[in-house]
């Protein structure tokens, strides 16, 4: 423990004694909350198993234990510093704290299914949902606030996301012109309680008038999810707080305003240990059924904290028509581009039959899923994936675009030694060797380590290679640290 963490301690748990009754090992807990807090990994399913993910840090000096309760998670020591190595900015993996992969899990995914991700960014959890689906079908992101939303599209685009429109809206007014929704997910904003270990310089801020404030706009949030949700659909709710004011209060609200018309859902994740919810709090007796939503304690687990409700709309209430989904857009022309990419990376001709092109800009040309069928409203942000820039000579891939397609390529293609690596992070010039250039012509080329994409370059007739890699991706500019 730091001598920070030594100084904030006795003022963190001050901040916490009021939830003293509901844990069952105060001790463990205080022990839990003064620890350094784990960093955790998913492995990108599209991209890299996570057995091979293990394997790889490994072979990087990176210890990386199996979630015992999510196949394609990995925990890591305290400290490490995911955004700075190579393999995170080839989008092979995506760091979140364990407790927040917990509600995607709940939710019951399937392909096909239509789902909103109502309080979306940073997108960690949309990213889940995305995979969980195929990265096929309709996924709505929504989010509030500009700057979140920017987090949010570049999660996406690192990781590949074709399947996704984000729109930027206040969720508890998002409206019945987008439709209705087979699962619905509202990881709703909170006193963020549970993330004390991460961020213990908010307990300062916490205070009972906090919570009670945030509830009035997590249950505006949760009602509009269930008018949202299609008859016999599922609503999960979140919070990474341990108030229940703003947790089991919030649920017990809006199930005695739905009148029956919602149920809740035992909440069970094998390998986990989780603690029930909360049935009684400051003079308030709840209905038993409260139990059923689930806690995470930190000392459990070794955690974050972390609270999960699962509800279920009754199938016997009547559902709204299905919209018209919006037009995508597609100017004539437009599919030449494909074909002069496909030529020129060699890329097989089978790999646009599940996606489709839409201009949504000026700049360029977007990836999306061939089955998406975005609403109407609210406007999107975005939709699919950037992947390719036309409003330039000669057009080139975005290196979204290059991550994404880049590992099919046959043509055009560069792999690099691990100090080039460190290089072209660094947006440094390097030069090739001749084997390495033999099959390739000068201008524009993905590179590639250990066969994974990492973005474009352009190889000059002088023999230098120019990174295009991205200042804005990541810390990855400091590229000899992430070895």
């Amino acid at each position: 423990m730091t001598a920070r963490r030594r100084t904030d301690l006795p003022a963190l748990l001050a901040s916490l004694t009021r939830y003293r009754d509901l844990i069952d090992d105060w001790p463990a807990f205080c022990e839990a909350i003064a620890r350094p807090l784990p960093t955790c990994l998913w492995a990108n399913p599209a991209r890299i198993a996570a057995g091979a993910l293990a394997e790889l840090l490994a072979g990087e000096g990176i210890a990386a234990a199996p979630l015992a309760w999510r196949a394609d998670g990995l925990r890591l020591a305290p400290g490490v510093r995911s955004g700075r190595h190579w393999w995170y900015c080839a989008g092979l993996a995506h760091a979140q704290e364990e407790a927040s992969q917990l509600p995607v899990t709940l939710l019951d995914l399937a392909p096909g299914q239509r789902v909103l991700d109502l309080c979306a960014a940073p997108g960690g959890k949309t990213a889940q949902i995305a995979f969980a689906l195929g990265n096929r079908g309709t996924l709505v992101a929504n989010d509030l606030a500009a700057e979140r939303i920017k987090a949010l599209v570049g999660n996406l685009d690192r990781l590949g996301i074709v399947n996704t429109t984000v729109t930027r809206g206040d969720g508890a007014n998002f409206p019945t012109a987008a439709g209705q929704f087979d699962r619905i997910l509202v990881d709703a904003p909170c006193s963020s309680e549970g993330t004390l270990r991460r961020n213990p310089d908010r307990a300062a801020d916490l205070d009972v008038a906090l919570s009670e404030r945030l509830a009035a706009r997590q249950r505006a949030l949760l009602r509009k999810a269930v008018q949202r949700c299609r008859p016999g659909g599922r609503i999960v709710y979140s919070t990474c707080t341990f108030a229940p004011e703003e947790n089991e209060l919030v649920v017990a609200d809006i199930l005695a305003e739905q009148g029956g018309r919602l149920r809740l859902c035992a909440a069970e994740v094998p390998g986990l240990k989780t603690a029930p919810g909360v049935t009684a709090w400051a003079g308030r007796t709840l209905d038993p059924s409260l139990a059923q939503c689930l806690r995470l304690w930190p000392h459990d687990n070794d955690t974050g904290g972390f609270f999960v409700a699962v509800l279920e709309k009754d199938p016997t209430v009547p559902g709204e028509p299905e919209p018209a989904p919006a037009v995508l857009a597609v100017e004539p022309g437009d599919e030449d581009w494909v074909e002069a990419l496909t030529d020129r990376y060699g890329l097989p001709e089978g790999l646009w039959r599940d996606l489709r092109i839409q201009r949504q800009t000026r700049r360029g040309l977007h990836l999306v899923a061939a089955d998406h069928r975005p609403p109407v409203a609210p406007g999107a942000e975005g939709r699919g994936l950037f992947f390719q820039r036309t409003n330039i000579r000669p057009p080139k891939l975005t290196t979204a675009g290059a991550l994404l397609l880049g590992s099919q390529a046959t043509r055009h293609r560069l792999e690099l030694t691990a100090t080039q690596r460190d290089a072209y992070l660094a947006r440094e010039d390097l030069v090739p060797s001749a084997q390495q250039v033999a099959e390739a012509a000068p201008g524009q080329v993905i590179v590639t380590y250990r066969g994974f994409p990492l973005g474009l370059a352009i190889w000059h007739r002088s023999g230098t290679l120019a990174s295009l890699f991205p200042s804005r991706w990541s810390g990855c500019a400091g590229a000899p640290a992430a070895r």
